[in-house]
């Protein structure tokens, strides 16, 4: 059974950064596409980061682009998200998904089986 984990979430000012993790407990990580996702009350669940298998390609929307980094440590079977520059747009609960029977870059909520329980992040002074 695959789980996922994640953790980092908490109050950030506007201007900061936080990093989150997700670990996941399954045999092999690597047969693993991952992404990051976030739910803001009242709003659909949307897709914040995407990173393949094997950490090649990601994928960033507009609205987080240049400012959240998603990377993966296939060794500690772990996806982590780096945000920086936040603002309270981005306050929400952040989940983690994991896919394994897509090749490439998956970023549609509908995709992934497999989700975490999720973290909050607050952003505000």
């Amino acid at each position: 059974q695959v789980q996922l984990v994640e953790s980092g979430g908490g109050l950030v000012q506007p201007g900061g950064s936080l990093r989150l993790s997700c670990a996941v407990s399954v045999r092999t990580f690597s047969d693993y596409a991952m992404g990051w996702f976030r739910q803001a009350p009242g709003r659909e669940r949307e897709c914040v980061a995407a990173i393949t298998k094997s950490g090649s390609l990601t994928y960033y929307p507009d609205s987080v682009k240049g400012r959240f980094t998603i990377s993966r440590d296939n060794a500690k079977k772990t996806v982590y998200l780096q945000m920086n520059s936040l603002n309270p747009e981005d306050t929400a609960i952040y989940y983690c998904a994991a896919e394994d029977k897509y090749l490439g870059l998956l970023t549609s909520r509908h995709g992934y089986e497999y989700w975490g329980q999720g973290t909050q992040v607050t952003v505000s002074s």
